[in-house]
């Protein structure tokens, strides 16, 4: 007798770094988009969409700096046996898009896009290797003002996503002030690439590793909590002295650090240009009401993309975060951008200023759950209990009734008794159900039953005769005023 073959069952689970969503999750992210959405317009930004696949070629070699191209992305070849990658940021497209369409847009071209991105890095804390962007770039913009502008709307696009302006830092910094600093220590611009892309690597990790670990990563290396290995940048000790005195250069105010910078790196021309970039930015915020404190000059952000070539920013949370169980929580930054004026020029062959800003949603509302400040309750439909399989017709004028008057509605149609509906309407976050059995019919009236109401007042009283003679949660009213006493109902809360 043979063996019965066993029917294979895949396991369902999540794909580490990616994650499944719902409810709340969506709308707050969808809410979230449209406020910020609305900021970038209020500047005279347009919107622009563009595939989730690029040519990888196109893409570039800016997160991944090794040869195999599906380090960092996720790649794919096509039947054409031309390798495609899931696009890593929205700037990247936005270069192959405007090289494509160069004649026909106006300069400067400013445009905003959100959407997922996909990176094939290790996850952690509000780390997905899937996330939102929303970002706005002008192209075509030169230094500094276009800069000052995107700073002063990446503050007011984290306002409108949730944050307080006093509970988040933009910090500024410039990839001119950097290179500098590698030739003050002995990285010339045209030199070891690998040693310079190292250095600038580990110093933006300063946020996440702290000093111990960037100082791990700019020697020999560095192993992490899970035992990988991270190869450093063999810098000597000397080296790595003036880097990490570098990066805590930056004084009380901006004015203050600019004149640090000019004597640490003036004397490179590289140096120079930075230094100038960032003291008429700084001159520009203050004149414009931006307080020091708000965007201040930090020379320990670098920005991991390579395609950077002038000031970069930064938005930092202040408070500190802690998860349900008071572990300390490291997010990162929230918000980042910078200049890339050469990025254009890999595809027309001319320098084309670009300078752009990017608001990391998905980390935004991680952070706004940590903070107890989620925009949107998590309330469910007002759902209306079918009693009687004869009168669903009647149910469903109850639901329309309510939509037209902008109120989520459903009617329950599983087919189980009151016990089993009721649960469903908890499952649900209803805030209310609506009932009308017989004896509401015979009066002409529905029953409204409150189960925010409901469910605080099960807490706060124990006697069931006060229970039973209150009920202040439960009522009928005439079917005529049923969209206003769920509205009633609903401003309650």
């Amino acid at each position: 007798m043979s063996k019965k073959q066993k029917t294979f069952k895949p396991k369902a689970r999540t794909p580490r770094g990616f994650g499944d969503r719902l409810g709340s999750e969506i709308t707050d992210e969808r809410d979230m988009l449209l406020r910020i959405s609305k900021i970038y317009e209020s500047y005279g930004f347009d919107p622009l969409e563009t595939s989730a696949f690029e040519y990888t070629d196109a893409l570039g070699k800016f997160l991944p700096d090794v040869d195999r191209p599906n380090q960092g992305v996720f790649s794919l070849t096509d039947d054409d046996e031309q390798w495609m990658s899931l696009r890593y940021d929205l700037t990247a497209p936005l270069a192959r898009f405007v090289a494509q369409n160069y004649d026909a847009l106006p300069k400067p071209f400013r445009r905003y896009a959100f959407g997922p991105v996909w990176r094939n890095e290790k996850p952690g804390p509000g780390r997905f290797r899937q996330f939102t962007q929303c970002d706005a770039d002008s192209i075509g913009a030169p230094a500094p003002h276009a800069d000052v502008e995107c700073c002063m709307m990446l503050s007011e696009a984290i306002v409108a996503a949730g944050v307080s302006k006093d509970n988040f830092q933009i910090r500024i910094n410039d990839r001119n002030v950097l290179s500098g600093l590698l030739e003050s220590i002995g990285i010339e611009e045209g030199g070891d690439q690998t040693q310079k892309l190292g250095v600038l690597r580990a110093m933006d990790k300063l946020d996440r590793l702290g000093v111990n670990g960037v100082t791990q990563l700019l020697g020999e290396g560095r192993k992490d909590e899970s035992g990988a290995y991270t190869e450093g940048a063999k810098l000597s000790d000397s080296q790595i002295g003036r880097v990490m005195n570098f990066m805590a250069a930056s004084a009380d105010t901006n004015g203050q650090t600019c004149d640090q910078l000019s004597n640490l790196i003036g004397s490179s021309p590289s140096g120079e240009k930075g230094v100038s970039a960032l003291s008429e930015m700084a001159r520009q915020l203050t004149a414009l009401g931006m307080s020091d404190s708000h965007i201040k000059i930090d020379l320990s952000v670098v920005r991991g993309l390579e395609y950077y070539t002038g000031p970069v920013f930064e938005a930092e949370i202040l408070s500190d975060l802690k998860d349900a169980k008071g572990r300390p929580v490291q997010i990162g930054s929230v918000a980042s951008g910078g200049r890339y004026d050469d990025l254009i020029k890999r595809f027309k062959g001319i320098e084309v200023p670009a300078v752009g800003i990017s608001v990391g949603v998905s980390r935004l509302l991680t952070v706004l759950s940590l903070l107890s400040q989620s925009q949107n309750q998590a309330h469910g439909p007002v759902v209306i209990l079918a009693l009687d399989p004869e009168r669903m017709q009647d149910y469903h004028a109850m639901a329309r009734e309510l939509r037209d008057h902008n109120i989520r509605a459903e009617v329950y149609l599983g087919g189980s008794g009151m016990r089993a509906q009721m649960k469903y309407a908890d499952k649900r976050a209803a805030p209310l159900t609506i009932i009308q059995g017989g004896d509401e019919l015979e009066k002409g009236e529905v029953t409204l039953k409150d189960l925010i109401l409901g469910a605080k007042l099960s807490k706060e009283i124990e006697d069931n005769t006060e229970w039973r003679e209150g009920q202040p949660a439960q009522f009928s009213v005439p079917r005529a005023q049923l969209v206003a006493s769920v509205k009633e109902v609903l401003a309650r809360h």
